[in-house]
């Protein structure tokens, strides 16, 4: 995979997800106060499987907020996506980015939990991509990347593409609109990449964006 697709492969990330809740809306508004779990066996994917307990043939955990396969599992081994069938990938993501229960009885997935939108949800996501490539001279060479990004807080502001505290510290730069990569580290023994690529003025654990 080369570097230049990264950002346009986690896109692509980000919209497989966004299938499998609601279209129309995110905002879990709860029924009696009851909430449908995966355990019930009642709630679907966007493939219209059931989702289930552990992981499933792709390599999605819902329940434990996992995703371990490939590029291509994570888009059901679709035909556009065999140019990274062998690049590996884990995803882990937090329950204000997509819950493992259904509290607006639309049989999908809630995301941002009591908010209108991912703006100050403390909603997280975790990429780490690894694969090897054969460079010019015939060698073949190994890569790792790994991401952390994070929902905007609700009170920070957006700067010619850069998210930023009240405080004026650097988040991150914007991606989805409503997220900041607050973290990029990249190895790679064909560039010489090592260590970290991006990182941002605030702190990176995810409690500080807790709302």
């Amino acid at each position: 995979m080369k570097k230049t697709l990264i950002v346009c492969l986690l896109s692509g990330i980000f919209i497989f997800l966004l299938g499998i809740v609601s279209p129309l809306t995110f905002k879990a508004e709860a029924k009696n106060n009851e909430c449908t779990t995966i355990q019930s066996g009642e709630l679907i994917s966007s493939a219209g499987d059931v989702i289930t307990t552990g992981y499933d043939e792709w390599g999605y955990n819902y329940q434990a907020h996992l995703f371990n396969g490939t590029y291509c599992d994570a888009y059901r081994n679709a035909d556009w996506c065999q140019a990274w069938a062998e690049d590996n990938l884990t995803m882990k993501w937090n329950d204000a980015w997509l819950s493992n229960k259904d509290c607006d009885d639309d049989e999908l997935l809630d995301r941002h939990d009591g908010f209108d939108s991912y703006i100050g949800s403390g909603a997280w996501l975790t990429n780490h991509m690894s694969g090897t490539y054969v460079d010019n001279n015939g060698v073949q060479q190994k890569w790792t990347y790994f991401v952390k990004i994070i929902a905007a807080p609700s009170d920070a502001k957006l700067v010619d593409g850069e998210w930023f505290t009240a405080d004026e510290d650097l988040i991150g730069y914007e991606i989805w609109g409503e997220f900041a990569v607050v973290l990029e580290i990249s190895n790679d023994t064909g560039t010489g990449d090592h260590g970290i690529l991006n990182k941002g003025e605030a702190p990176l654990g995810f409690g500080f964006y807790r709302p």
